[in-house]
């Protein structure tokens, strides 16, 4: 017998599992959309170029206002999974046998991840060479869930969770927190910091969630950090206060900016 609670768990995961999935379709008409444009306006700057050459300087002006409208900026921006497909990850520069720590101050506490190197190398160089650049400085954390999964995401740059660094790294540690149970789900007990992503394998590349509470998800997000008890307490304060209009997902209330972050070896 299911009970309510874990019915309205069960329902919570699936909820997050389908988001995830639109999003990636979401990009992905994105990207096609991205493509068909690009190659219209390939065909109109051939068509323009054609037509400057047997009309002579007296159409250059017309010429000059075709080539402004096929100003990339005026196209969709490129979604992260297009824009990840067009760069490399950083280059291996941390210890991979050594730990590493985190640390966000933020609007709402200071929060410090402490980082196995060793079991997560991709995801801590990825993280170190970020911060280091201060790519995470004075970003919001744009989204918290408080009905069934207890996670606040945070890293991405545009707020709105479509945001990423140009790259994406593998998945790792991905058997750490056991096996999963008949429903495909493993516990992320409260504490743990992992890599969200777009539903598919190998698309982790800035956003990061924090668990405040013992979370059922599938194994699919990579593990890689632990918090502080001042920080799990912080982001606990944050859950407490909700989610903007009242809904189980969404903006959190208190708004959590990350002022600064650093990475730093042990």
């Amino acid at each position: 017998m299911v009970s309510s609670d874990q019915r309205r768990r069960q329902l919570a995961r699936e909820k997050f599992e389908r988001q995830q999935q639109r999003r990636e379709e979401a990009r992905r008409r994105t990207r096609r959309l991205t493509v068909i444009i690009a190659s219209s306006v390939a065909v109109v700057a051939v068509i323009g170029a054609g037509a400057y050459v047997s009309l002579g300087d007296d159409d250059s002006k017309s010429s000059a206002d075709a080539a402004a409208s096929a100003d990339p900026s005026a196209s969709p921006s490129p979604s992260p999974s297009e824009s990840e497909s067009k760069a490399p990850e950083p280059a291996m520069k941390i210890d991979k046998k050594a730990k590493y720590s985190m640390s966000l101050g933020t609007s709402q506490g200071d929060i410090k991840i402490a980082m196995d190197a060793s079991k997560t190398p991709h995801t801590v160089n990825s993280f170190k060479a970020l911060a280091d650049k201060g790519y995470f400085d004075d970003t919001k954390c744009h989204r918290l869930t408080t009905e069934g999964i207890f996670v606040l995401q945070c890293g991405d740059p545009k707020g709105d969770g479509t945001g990423g660094p140009g790259y994406t790294i593998p998945d790792e540690n991905l058997t750490a927190l056991g096996k999963a149970d008949e429903k495909g789900s493993v516990t992320f007990p409260a504490g743990t910091v992992a890599m969200a992503n777009t539903g598919q394998p190998g698309t982790g590349g800035s956003q990061f969630f924090l668990v405040y509470k013992d979370t059922q998800l599938s194994p699919s997000y990579t593990p890689f950090g632990t918090m502080d008890d001042a920080g799990l307490k912080a982001v606990k304060k944050v859950a407490e206060a909700g989610v903007t209009g009242g809904a189980g997902d969404g903006a959190p209330k208190k708004t959590v900016t990350v002022e600064k972050a650093t990475v730093d070896k042990d």
